[in-house]
């Protein structure tokens, strides 16, 4: 089981003063590998600490470098903590603040600004001159987000190509590291990232099957490792360093992300059971292939938003030992559960729209029920044109008028079984 780790982050920007300020930018711009956070000076001032010249909170949350905002303001008391976390061994980026923006001590609060700035920058203006050593820290100015971080040493956490839509999060483990990896966009994509780690072999976890496997293919590079990786329309995945690598991964990207081999077949169409309580069929509809609801010229089925069941009968041959076997169910919406022989096997709501059914699954004759779900727009549609006083939803707000198109529904294409070896 996961523990909880902290929250990787290679940058705080600080948000500044100015009120009301709830939130920042990213000035100068953070490069595609790396993450961040916003603070606030009341953390800085109250929270924040330097160890092994990171600045550290007290959960646990570190970061490699501390921007300010191209201010001219900040109060003395927290520009005299900025100090003191740049001599114990902070890195700080941003130019040097001139005035205090409160009136609290005034004039004597801007001159202890002006006398703190200048016992930090120096001479380091951001043009002639971009960085200082100042005690066991530094300070820097006048430099974009990459030079900086080349400076202090900070490869990117995990980067992907430029064109590559994906997203990670990362947080450090007691004994590992683990990264949250995101398809942003609605097509199957292939990607290598670039992880900030060595040494380690890649897992993958996943969360919609709440399996684990290892990756076999990976190459290790002087501070990095890159991992081939697959993900569907929108799928996120979990990878895992935490095992050391003792012999140097696969080259090749099929045996992280091997094809099943399919297994067995459907007979016949499938049974198909609406909810005649949410205005469906009131019997049982034979669907003798898979077809989108909203393409049936029976507006109880098209225009319909609820939960089908489908059931069908699956002939299996000779259940291979110690394989998976997951039930591929091809293109659906919105979310399905899916019952074999009884049994209840899991359910999906995102791409690969597979199950698992290894547990139920047995040779010869299987009985499968697949309950699907889409949500209210199809109805929402549909009831636009009846009268007013005939329309059993209601909404306070309904973005559909009757000309509006559906959204494809139940189970489309084909549903099929595919047996993997991990």
């Amino acid at each position: 089981m996961l523990q909880q780790g902290n929250y990787v982050a290679d940058v705080a920007y600080f948000i500044g003063e100015d009120a009301p300020k709830m939130t920042g930018i990213c000035d100068p711009a953070l490069p595609q590998g790396y993450s961040f956070d916003y603070i606030n000076g009341e953390v800085i001032q109250t929270r924040l600490s330097v160890e092994d010249g990171k600045l550290v909170l007290p959960d646990g949350m570190f970061y490699r470098m501390l921007v300010l905002p191209k201010l001219e303001t900040m109060r003395p008391e927290l520009l005299k903590k900025i100090g003191e976390l740049v001599r114990q061994g902070a890195v700080v980026l941003g130019p040097a603040p001139k005035y205090s923006p409160s009136l609290q001590g005034y004039p004597e609060a801007d001159q202890q600004v002006r006398k703190i700035a200048a016992s930090l920058w120096g001479n380091v203006d951001g043009v002639h001159v971009k960085s200082a050593r100042v005690g066991k820290g530094m300070i820097l100015s006048g430099m974009e987000m990459q030079e900086a971080l080349d400076m202090i040493g900070v490869v990117p956490d995990c980067k992907f190509a430029r064109e590559d839509p994906a997203l990670f999060i990362h947080r450090t483990l007691p004994d590992g590291e683990f990264y949250f990896i995101s398809n942003q966009s609605d097509q199957t994509i292939l990607v290598q990232p670039e992880f900030r780690i060595t040494g380690k072999r890649p897992e993958l976890w996943s969360p919609v099957h709440g399996t684990t496997r290892t990756l076999p293919a990976f190459k290790q590079n002087t501070k990095t490792t890159v991992v081939p990786l697959k993900l569907e329309a929108f799928e996120s995945q979990l990878i895992i360093f935490r095992k050391h690598a003792d012999k140097p991964g696969s080259d090749e990207m099929a045996s992280n992300f091997p094809e099943g081999k399919p297994i067995g077949e459907f007979k016949g169409s499938w049974t198909v059971s609406f909810d005649h309580s949410m205005r469906g069929p009131s019997k049982p509809v034979e669907f003798r292939s898979l077809t989108d609801w909203t393409l049936s010229a029976n507006d109880s089925i098209r225009y319909y938003s609820g939960t089908a069941v489908y059931r069908s009968t699956l002939k299996l041959p000779e259940i291979p030992v110690g394989k998976r076997i997951l039930l591929n169910l091809g293109r659906l919406t919105a979310m399905a559960k899916v019952r074999i022989n009884g049994k209840e096997v899991g359910g999906v709501w995102t791409a690969p729209w597979q199950v698992d059914i290894t547990s139920a699954a047995r040779q010869g004759t299987n009985e499968v029920e697949i309950s699907v779900v889409n949500n209210w727009m199809n109805r929402l549609i549909g009831d636009q044109k009846l009268a007013v006083e005939q329309r059993p939803t209601w909404s306070p707000v309904i973005p559909y008028n009757a000309e509006s198109a559906l959204q494809p529904s139940g189970l489309m294409g084909s549903v099929s079984v595919l047996v993997f070896s991990y």
